[in-house]
């Protein structure tokens, strides 16, 4: 090792080193460059223990990529970068804070412990032995130096032993694990009756002095937040396209090249496959021989061929094209003639004797049915070529720009306009965040700049101003009048609903029955569990599940509202679930309820090191 050292301090990343620290002593003096090895910023103190700046920032940067993966199209201008912060710095407090417990427990990892399991990481191996430049350029892709990784182990390692530690400490009873089983399994018996929303809905009224006083008392969810309209310039592949002109000579061109493509050839192979080993030179000359004395194919690939699959179909392969077989294999195929069969040929899945069944071309079609498919392919391969730099100069382009008209005019683009985007978005494009927030920023909407070009789709980018904006303002009382209307006669529908219900359930507690009453019959389910739904709905289930087990002979009654009514629901009985000791269902449930308490153990014991902790921000 001090070899090594020695080595490396004659080379010539020594020799910088040192030549940029004699630099820096001769212009800032040693006081800047101690300095610089103990002055690291923090940005919060944890029991006297710093987090520092470079730690937050590199964690911060680490998370940010990960909810971009997490997304369908990463889009940075969605994320909140505020809330990320926050996020990062609460959860490196909780860790500093697990971190200082496991020290003063006498948790910690040896060097050794480190190199053995940075050796035994598969992300650092290559073909299952540890690769040092593969771990080191891992590590710096994550932004770490190599000091920086092994402590970031040493931390997460002592803090997981804690979290195992609570977490496997968890138990629970057997009798609360079967009682819970019991009533997971619970069936129950129950009737519903339901009364139609129809029927009361003709009946309600809303009088105009109703409307206006929901009006007044819900004014502000009538009111039409600040908006703006809007002028964009959308840049698109699939217009850039629409906008390349391809000749009849380029098209004819294109049309040669790809005729070779069309034109297709696929064959029809059976083969014979013999496994590697020292008898598989026998066993091909024996098939040979055979084949020699007029025995078929099919059958001494039913016999001999290891390919268990094709062997049953005589060892026929079906028709294939070229890129499907291993190359070997392909070449000796496309090499024979119909009805030929192969020398051995040596693939990495052993040796084959291949017989060439049938061949097929595709015949290509003629250039005038193809036209218009080809010229578009041909536009779109250009527009590929080009959308990159178009959409620099865009880019470019409407950054220096008063307005959108010379960027349109520079590109041949057109100006398009839309109405109503609020803060919330609006039609197309306005439907995505990152554009939105560019559209309500301060130099946007105050200052009138262009927005940054934004990548709201695959190969479309769009560049905004704002035209028009409309602050907050309440809307007019006769412009909402009938929206007021339709939500009262709804309200005063599940009300009068409610009291039809809680009628009918009162005359049927003291005794009356349906048919007495004349509101409908009965719907009858026996043995529902909670899983079940169909016709019911998962609102009926729920509601016979929470209702009160009826006495002996009675019943419970309970209703739920639906959007089309309301149902009374009768509980008439309550059928215990079954369980079997020993069956992989009560153990599952004992592991899942062991493990949630150990969860909620750690996240209490994390809690209450945090709420002890004296942390400060500066």
């Amino acid at each position: 090792m001090l070899q090594d050292i020695r080595e490396n301090a004659q080379g010539t990343i020594a020799k910088i080193i040192i030549g940029l620290l004699i630099v820096s002593l001769s212009i800032w003096g040693m006081d800047a460059i101690v300095g610089g090895f103990t002055g690291e910023p923090e940005v919060a103190t944890v029991n006297g223990e710093d987090i520092t700046e470079r730690e937050f920032l590199r964690v911060v940067q680490m998370e940010s990529q990960r909810r971009l993966s997490e997304m369908d199209t990463p889009d940075p201008s969605l994320l909140n970068e505020d809330q990320i912060r926050q996020d990062v710095l609460d959860s490196l407090i909780r860790e500093q804070v697990l971190i200082q417990d496991a020290n003063a427990q006498g948790l910690e990892l040896s060097d050794a412990d480190i190199d053995s399991l940075i050796t035994q990481m598969p992300q650092f191996q290559v073909d299952g032995t540890f690769n040092r430049d593969r771990f080191v350029a891992t590590v710096r892709n994550m932004g770490m130096g190599v000091g920086e990784f092994r402590e970031a182990m040493r931390k997460q390692y002592v803090v997981n032993q804690i979290r195992a530690g609570i977490a496997q400490s968890a138990m629970v009873t057997e009798e609360n694990v079967a009682q819970l089983l019991r009533i997971q399994n619970q069936t129950r018996d129950f009737r519903v009756l339901t009364l139609t929303a129809d029927e009361v809905r003709e009946d309600v009224e809303v009088s105009d002095a109703e409307i206006e006083a929901y009006y007044q008392e819900n004014i502000e969810d009538y009111s039409l937040p600040e908006r703006v309209d809007a002028e964009y310039i959308a840049l698109s592949l699939e217009a850039l396209a629409e906008t390349v002109n391809v000749s009849d000579e380029e098209l004819e061109a294109y049309y040669k090249e790809r005729a070779s493509e069309l034109a297709s050839e696929e064959r029809r192979a059976a083969h014979i496959l013999i496994e590697g080993g020292d008898d598989a030179s026998d066993t091909v000359s024996t098939i040979q021989e055979r084949l020699a004395s007029g025995e078929k194919f099919a059958d001494l690939a039913e016999e001999f061929s290891a390919d268990s699959m094709s062997a049953a179909e005589g060892g026929d392969l079906g028709f294939a094209g070229r890129g499907i077989y291993d190359e070997a294999f392909e070449e000796t195929l496309f090499a024979l003639e119909k009805g030929e069969v192969s020398e051995p040929v040596e693939t990495s899945f052993g040796v084959h004797l291949i017989k060439l069944l049938d061949v097929r071309k595709a015949e290509v079609p003629p250039l005038e049915e193809m036209k218009d498919e080809l010229r578009r392919e041909l536009a779109q391969r250009e527009a590929q070529e080009r959308f990159a730099e178009v959409r620099t100069q865009l880019a470019d382009s409407a950054y220096a720009a008063d307005d959108l008209n010379e960027p349109a005019e520079e590109l041949g683009l057109e100006i398009r306009e839309t109405e109503d985007v609020t803060r919330d978005g609006g039609a197309a494009p306005f439907d995505h965040g990152g554009l939105v927030r560019q559209l309500f920023s301060e130099d946007v909407l105050q200052d009138r700049f262009n927005t940054e070009l934004i990548d709201v789709g695959d190969n479309v980018s769009v560049v905004a101003r704002v035209k028009t904006y409309y602050e907050a303002e309440e809307q007019p009382l006769d412009a909402v009048r009938e929206d007021i209307r339709t939500v009262l006669v709804e309200q005063k529908t599940r009300e009068s609903l409610k009291e039809q219900a809680d009628a009918i359930i009162a005359e049927l507690q003291s005794g009356a029955t349906v048919e007495e009453l004349g509101v409908g019959d009965w719907e009858v389910y026996t043995e529902q569990s909670r899983s079940a739904s169909g016709e019911l709905g998962r609102q009926k289930i729920a509601t016979a599940f929470s209702l009160e087990r009826p006495e002996a002979g009675g019943v419970t009654y309970g209703k739920t509202l639906s959007r089309n009514g309301i149902s009374i629901v009768a509980l008439d009985q309550v059928n215990e679930g079954e369980i079997t000791q020993g069956s992989g269902e009560l153990s599952q449930l004992r592991q899942f309820l062991a493990s949630m308490e150990g969860q909620r153990e750690y996240a209490a014991y994390q809690q209450y090191l945090r709420e002890r902790a004296e942390v400060s921000r500066p």
